[in-house]
């Protein structure tokens, strides 16, 4: 079975993109590598940094490797939190102190337009790949729901009623940006002649490909 390690130490994101991959392939974490490094991300957008982080795997270990970057856009400010939504109430803040900044930053404002942006990127047999989703909605004025994680409390997709926290991860799995940038990495996983191909983890350069 391919093994394929994904770039993170976030546990919610790992089980999220378990759940929607093929099961064909082995998805493991940097944790099950005993690998505990703070990989940089210093890009200027969820492409740019997404890349950084699969090349700094493929560059250290010489791995299949998977790294997702994902933010929260709001109208309303602008874009932010953006790039920068996990650490948008500063470098060592929480889900909690990130949300509480939030809301106290959309206090008063009538436009809460927002959506939710994954970006994947694959490097698989010495070549990059680009896979990205989003999904519409808005901001609510007081967290609801105790399941997801991050801002999922407070992001109600259009076309319905409850935030991504209100939501079972079967749910949620099915509309997220994260599932659909997951499933059109599924559908070239399972599909694509790059993957029926041996591994060439020789070569340091690779093709970007939408």
């Amino acid at each position: 079975m391919t093994e394929i390690v994904v770039a993170t130490s976030n546990d919610h994101k790992l089980q999220e993109l378990r759940k929607i991959l093929p099961q064909s392939f082995n998805f493991k974490g940097m944790s099950e590598h005993n690998w505990m490094d703070e990989i940089p991300e210093t890009g200027s957008s969820f492409s740019e940094n997404a890349l950084q982080k699969a090349r700094y795997l493929f560059n250290k270990y010489h791995v299949n490797a998977l790294a997702d970057d994902s933010g929260l856009e709001v109208e309303a400010l602008n874009g932010k939190p953006g790039i920068f939504s996990a650490r948008y109430a500063g470098p060592a803040a929480d889900s909690i102190a990130n949300l509480a900044k939030l809301l106290d930053d959309m206090q008063g404002v009538s436009n809460r337009k927002a959506r939710f942006v994954t970006v994947l990127a694959l490097f698989f047999n010495g070549k990059e790949f680009l896979f990205e989703g989003s999904i519409e909605g808005h901001i609510t004025e007081a967290p609801s729901g105790q399941a997801g994680f991050g801002y999922d409390p407070v992001f109600i997709p259009k076309g319905y009623s409850q935030t991504f926290a209100q939501m079972s991860a079967t749910q949620k799995n099915h509309i997220s940006h994260r599932a659909i940038a997951a499933g059109k990495l599924f559908d070239f996983l399972t599909a694509s002649p790059h993957v029926s191909a041996s591994p060439d983890l020789s070569k340091g350069e690779g093709d970007i490909s939408l």
